[in-house]
Formats: C-alpha cells, sequence, structure tokens
C-alpha cells in the first residue's frame, strides 16, 4: 500500500473495522474491529496515490471510476467509520481541514454565478432524464427535504407533509399572487393553486422541469392559475403577496446573496410574507465539498447561517421565524438512496455503470452529511413589515393540523 495512505489512514481510523485489500493484493486492517465491517479494495497503485493526496474527491473518483470496489459493506459505512473518527480530531482531521482551507481561498471564484452561468450549471443537474428521477423520488417529484415528524412514514407522506408545513408557515390567503423560485417539477406551486386558489408563478432554469410543470398543471385542469416559467429570478417583475423558495438558495453563491435579498425585498409586496427552505451548516462558513462541486452541483454552496442574515438584514427585511430541520434530510435520503439502488440496474440502462456509481456516492455521501457532520435544513420567514403575520406561531400549527386533517383539500373559503 502507499506509505502516505497507510500512515493517514492507520491514524485516522481508530474505531470501527475498515479492511483495505491494496494494489498488490495484500489485505490492512484498521481500526478496533467495532461496529459493521466495511472491506475495501483498491485496484491501482494510481488510486492509492491520489487518495492518499486528496481523499475527499479521490475515493469517489476511484469508485466511479471502477478502481475501488467494495467485499464488504457500501459506500455509506466507509463514511460512517471515516465521519465517526473524523469528529475525534487529531492531525489527520487537520490536515483533511487543510485542505478545504486551500480551496476556501477560491471559493467566491467557484461560487461565481452570473444568470448565463446559473443556467448551465442547473442544466447539468436538472436536465437530467426524468426518467432517472423517477426511479428515487416520490410520486410528486419533491427533490428536496421532506419532513419526518415520524421516521417510519412513507417518503410519499413526508414529501406531502413537508409542503403543509411550508404553506402554513406562509399564512397563505385565497386568491393570492405567489411566486415560486426554483419550481422544480411543480408540485408545490400546484398544490398552493389547488388548496388556496392562488395565482401561482414558478420560475425554474431547466428545460426538463418546466416541461413536466407545465404539463401537470393541463392535465390538473389548473393552467389558469398555475403558471410555469423558465426565468431567472433576477429579471422577473412583481409585486407578489408572498415568495417561496425550497432547495434554490444552495445555487445562489455567497457572491449573490446580497442580490438575492434586494431583488425578493423588490418582488415582495409591502405586506407579503416569504419562506426560504434551504441546506444550511451548524459549523460557520465552509467550502462545497469537492466531489459535489466537480460532479453534481457545480457553482454549489451550503451556507451557514451566520452567512445568510446578513444579506436579509441588508435588503431591508426582517427575519420573522427561523426553524432547524435536524435529521430530516437523513431520512429522505435514506429513502432516496433505497429507492435508487433497487432501481439501480435501470439506472445503468438510462446512463452507464460510471452515473451509477457517481449518484450512488452521492445519495450515500449526502445522506452521511447530515447524519455524521453538519448539515441541517433552514426554513426562514421573512417579513417587510413586523406586523405583517399574528404575533404568536400559533396560525402556523393551526393551518397545518387543518390542512393534514382534510388531506391538503381546498379551504372552503378558498372555492371560486
Amino acid at each position: 500500500m502507499n506509505p502516505l495512505l497507510k500512515n493517514f489512514v492507520s491514524r485516522l481510523v481508530q474505531a470501527g473495522s475498515l479492511n483495505i485489500t491494496d494494489a498488490d493484493g495484500q489485505v490492512h486492517r484498521f481500526g478496533d474491529g467495532s461496529g459493521e465491517p466495511v472491506h475495501v479494495v483498491i485496484h491501482s497503485r494510481r488510486a492509492e496515490r491520489a487518495i492518499a493526496l486528496d481523499p475527499m474527491l479521490a475515493v469517489p473518483e476511484a469508485y466511479m471510476d471502477g478502481e475501488m470496489d467494495f467485499l464488504e459493506g457500501d459506500v455509506l459505512g466507509l463514511l460512517k467509520i471515516t465521519y465517526q473518527n473524523f469528529e475525534r480530531g487529531g492531525k489527520e482531521a487537520l490536515v483533511m481541514k487543510l485542505g478545504e482551507g486551500v480551496r476556501y481561498v477560491f471559493r467566491r471564484l467557484h461560487q461565481y454565478n452570473p444568470a448565463s452561468r446559473s443556467k448551465r450549471n442547473v442544466q447539468r443537474h436538472y436536465d437530467l432524464s426524468g426518467e432517472m428521477y423517477r426511479l428515487f423520488l416520490d410520486e410528486d417529484m419533491q427533490y428536496s427535504c421532506a419532513y419526518y415528524p415520524d421516521p417510519g412514514i412513507s417518503l410519499e407522506e413526508a414529501q406531502r407533509l413537508k409542503k403543509r408545513h411550508i404553506m402554513a408557515k406562509l399564512a397563505l390567503q385565497p386568491g393570492q399572487k405567489v411566486l415560486d423560485i426554483g419550481s422544480g417539477w411543480g408540485g408545490l406551486g400546484l398544490d398552493i393553486a389547488r388548496t388556496f386558489n392562488a395565482s401561482v408563478l414558478g420560475v425554474t432554469l431547466s428545460q426538463e422541469q418546466h416541461a413536466v410543470a407545465q404539463r401537470r398543471a393541463r392535465e390538473s385542469g389548473l393552467a389558469d392559475k398555475a403558471r410555469f416559467e423558465i426565468a431567472d429570478y433576477r429579471a422577473l417583475t412583481g409585486p407578489f403577496d408572498r415568495i417561496v423558495s425550497v432547495g434554490m438558495f444552495e445555487h445562489v453563491g455567497i457572491n449573490h446573496y446580497r442580490t438575492f435579498f434586494e431583488k425578493c425585498a423588490q418582488l415582495l409586496a409591502d405586506d407579503g410574507v416569504m419562506l426560504l427552505h434551504t441546506i444550511g451548516r451548524t459549523s460557520g462558513p465552509s467550502v462545497t465539498n469537492a466531489f459535489i462541486r466537480k460532479y453534481i452541483f457545480p457553482g454549489g454552496y451550503i451556507p451557514a447561517l451566520s452567512e445568510v442574515v446578513p444579506a436579509i438584514e441588508k435588503a431591508g427585511l426582517i427575519i420573522t421565524d427561523v426553524e432547524i430541520l435536524r435529521l430530516h434530510y437523513a431520512e429522505t435520503l435514506k429513502a432516496w438512496r433505497e429507492r435508487f439502488m433497487a432501481n439501480r440496474a435501470k439506472a445503468v440502462e438510462i446512463y452507464d455503470e460510471r452515473f451509477a456509481r457517481m449518484w450512488e456516492f452521492y445519495l450515500a455521501g449526502s445522506e452521511a452529511s447530515f447524519r455524521w457532520q453538519d448539515m441541517v435544513n433552514f426554513q426562514i420567514q421573512i417579513t417587510k413589515r413586523r406586523e405583517a403575520l399574528p404575533v404568536t406561531r400559533d396560525y402556523m400549527i393551526e393551518v397545518e393540523r387543518r390542512l393534514t386533517a382534510t388531506g391538503g383539500a381546498a379551504f372552503p373559503d378558498a372555492a371560486e
């Protein structure tokens, strides 16, 4: 085994059971033998050397390229051992953090997302085959964190509860104009239009998502209430009574936070309400994982709350409520990963083995980051006037319970 790699792993992995078969066929054992065992085989010395120099990027690349395989355990098991030992600190954890420190210097360049670049970045991920996304998403095609008050509920139910949780926080009233920034395949916008007889504009930069959302609006008889466009949020005009954005802010980039919230302030009516749902980190400003930035979400970044709040304040907006969703996305990703693995052969048919390995690592790595690292979800409620909402949170609970009790049926006073 490459001596640098052997030294690194032996110092990092103190707990757990990790076996590595190197390129020469020799087996090396690391950890104290506790927990579920993981056995990795590395097929080439080139891969050993790359992993020793940059494990955060080289491990997933080696797996994607078939230079690393699992004889026992899987990607999630490997990451569990790594991250739980990483929390123990030590020199090896510091080395990995130093590697992130180098990337930190260039993070603003990596997150430079003018309108043209934003569209290209979105198309690389969201314009993949809709058939591929249907392999693992719920029936409504919700590609963001679900809401799990009980981890035993189905993915479909958790996604329905997520939408109701958000609608309750928006304090929607019948007939309002609603903007959905990053509307995906249209599920949330359609539910808002149906439930509250609202006029919804959903915007996306994905051709694939736009086509599906438009078709769904027509087929559900909501085309006159829910309209979907391919548009950058910076090109929109208002005002809107409500603005919602779910899973889009991760693509904005720190260079553009001020622009994003200033534009939202322009678009939001004076008595309006906005709800921002985004992945966040609890450990302060950092960098995008090298594998995720290169292969999954180019231009993306997961913010710390301390990076978001100043931009909201400088835009003249008021934060009226913040909720931190912990472990909800871990459960969501677990469901996605299990469904993807059950349909993995179909993913290979749609693309190829390398793509399937890439997505396998992406889904497992993302789940691991919410279980054993610092990833959470922020839901930030925003207004322009402090009197725009009731002074207690009771209305959120009441509306959410009402929506759940009626199965999301239209409010009686929302009928035409």
